[in-house]
């Protein structure tokens, strides 16, 4: 079930940050201890290559400098801030959440929260950050950052190879120019099981039983995901082209959550997209989760693909199931 909002927001993204480890981890390194190959990954995901973070790095310090890269480049002060909110998945702990780490890290006071909605938390947090500077008046930095290898077996082959570290952030403040939305929203939590991971929360916690048998680790059903992936992320981009008044060729760029490639390339093709307003990083981080969008956004200014007044269509899917999609009118200087 999806919720679209054919309301916009007089909101502009200011700044834009990004972080990844140095570690990079490539499809041959992971053949050395995996039953696969660089051919193998490449042809049924398109990733070639990961970043790892370091051992004495979590998710909040990933997001620490990606928030510090994005109020830099927007000129905003840490203690200007209305409120910051942290998509994650992989939070450094199960309590306390990751944002008022972030906010302590940053050397803000300010309201500090998780949104928890997997792949599509960066979505869900546009809106919600959107929301609270429309109506504070107030400068919001909205995170999403994974440290995804830290909750995978390295030994299963069918995950270990998809995942990668990083965060992206945004400083979102009011512009009566601007134009932040229609948004589109929705989940299907009836089989949770198809992207999740298992144990260690209140449902089975985690016990010596659990770490026998890997009940802490994330899996997923491959095809489940993908054709969910697909079809949600394709109908949730259409239900936002069409609220916000516009056509498909007036998308100026495509950032899709990096997942996959194959999904990638099955919704631009679906939405009728030219391949060439489609932003790709996943050759090169993996499926970051929440940070992929951001991650993609900020690749893309620094290849010079962005430009002031540009029309970007997000669109991201995750655990849960969630999807969510988003219209956004770039400013141009952030």
């Amino acid at each position: 079930m999806s919720t679209t909002n054919a309301a916009t927001l007089p909101v502009a993204v200011t700044g834009l940050g990004a972080y990844l480890p140095e570690r990079v981890v490539t499809n041959d390194d992971l053949a050395r201890v995996l039953d696969t190959s660089d051919e193998w990954i490449r042809t049924r995901t398109g990733i070639r290559e990961r970043r790892v973070v370091a051992a004495d790095q979590a998710t909040s310090d990933l997001a620490i400098e990606a928030g510090r890269r994005a109020l830099r480049q927007a000129g905003v002060a840490a203690t200007d801030l209305g409120a910051i909110l942290v998509a994650t998945t992989t939070p450094d702990h199960t309590v306390p959440g990751t944002a008022p780490l972030v906010a302590a890290g940053l050397g803000a006071e300010v309201a500090a929260f998780d949104v928890n909605a997997a792949c599509s938390g960066f979505v869900y947090g546009l809106q919600i950050g959107g929301s609270l500077v429309a109506t504070s008046g107030e400068p919001v930095l909205v995170v999403g950052a994974e440290a995804l290898t830290r909750i995978v077996d390295p030994g299963d082959r069918s995950v270990a190879i998809l995942f990668g570290d990083g965060a992206g952030a945004v400083v979102l403040e009011p512009d009566v120019d601007a134009r932040l939305g229609p948004f589109d929203l929705g989940t299907d939590g009836r089989d949770p099981s198809m992207l999740w991971t298992r144990a260690g929360g209140t449902r089975e916690p985690a016990s010596e039983a659990v770490l026998a048998d890997g009940g802490h680790y994330l899996t997923m059903r491959g095809g489940d995901v993908y054709r969910n992936a697909v079809a949600r992320m394709t109908a949730s981009s259409q239900r936002v082209i069409e609220a916000g008044g516009i056509k498909v060729g007036d998308v100026d760029l495509f950032v899709g959550h990096q997942a996959n490639l194959r999904i990638l390339e099955a919704v631009r093709s679906r939405l009728g997209i030219a391949e060439d307003h489609c932003h790709i990083t996943v050759d090169r981080h993996g499926n970051t989760s929440a940070a992929s969008v951001p991650l993609a956004l900020a690749d893309a200014r620094d290849a010079g693909v962005l430009h002031g007044g540009a029309t970007i269509l997000l669109t991201a899917f995750g655990a849960g199931l969630t999807w969510g999609s988003c219209l956004l009118t770039w400013r141009g200087d952030a």
